[in-house]
């Protein structure tokens, strides 16, 4: 399903406007506010009930802005991109000066992603920034799949919810840090630790459960 570009210009005119818009990706709908406005990043955080001090996720729209967002870019975080972009994968790499601390948790650090959904790519190039975007639930509650699931969980605390149809993965992305001297996974999701290790021909190390 592919939302109207009615909806993708209103969605993008919220988010310049500083308000919150919930965006379907492949993984879940996610909570998606102007990732440069640090008023409208820590709204992301009162509705859902979140600490503070947990970074979130900036979205942007191909891995060329990459650079546009982050500093000191490793080979092996532009090998990944250009293998897994767009797709289920986090890259945490050194923050930019774009990125406020609201969006990192008071790290030096953010986590960037190019999602693999139209409707999510199409809001933005529209847009033309970076978009913040945890899932759209409550805070320890079950992430949602469908636009329905995001209203019948966030209701009128979101300013527009974009429908593009259910998410197909249903799992969030994996998160691999590669500022260290070996990258590592610090969540699993949807692309599997073979998938990375045979790209990038070395282990990776996972967190212990």
């Amino acid at each position: 399903m592919t939302a109207r570009t009615s909806d993708i210009e209103k969605a993008a005119g919220v988010l310049r406007a500083g308000g919150l818009v919930a965006l379907p990706t492949e993984t879940v709908y996610g909570l998606g506010a102007n990732a440069e406005d640090p008023a409208a990043v820590a709204r992301i955080f009162q509705v859902k009930g979140r600490p503070s001090s947990h970074p979130l996720i900036v979205h942007i729209g191909s891995a060329e802005q990459l650079d546009d967002w982050v500093q000191d870019v490793p080979a092996t975080a532009r090998l990944l991109a250009e293998h897994f972009w767009p797709g289920p994968l986090t890259l945490v790499l050194r923050r930019g000066p774009r990125v406020p601390l609201e969006a990192t948790g008071g790290l030096e650090t953010v986590a960037v992603r190019v999602p693999d959904h139209p409707v999510a790519l199409a809001l933005l190039a529209a847009f033309g920034g970076g978009v913040t975007a945890p899932s759209a639930n409550r805070f320890g509650q079950v992430s949602p799949t469908t636009a329905n699931d995001v209203r019948a969980e966030l209701g009128d605390a979101v300013d527009f919810v974009l429908d593009g149809g259910p998410c197909e993965v249903g799992v969030e992305s994996t998160i691999v840090d590669v500022t260290g001297d070996a990258p590592s996974i610090l969540r699993p999701g949807g692309v599997t630790r073979e998938e990375l290790e045979a790209v990038l021909g070395l282990p990776l190390t996972v967190p212990s459960t």
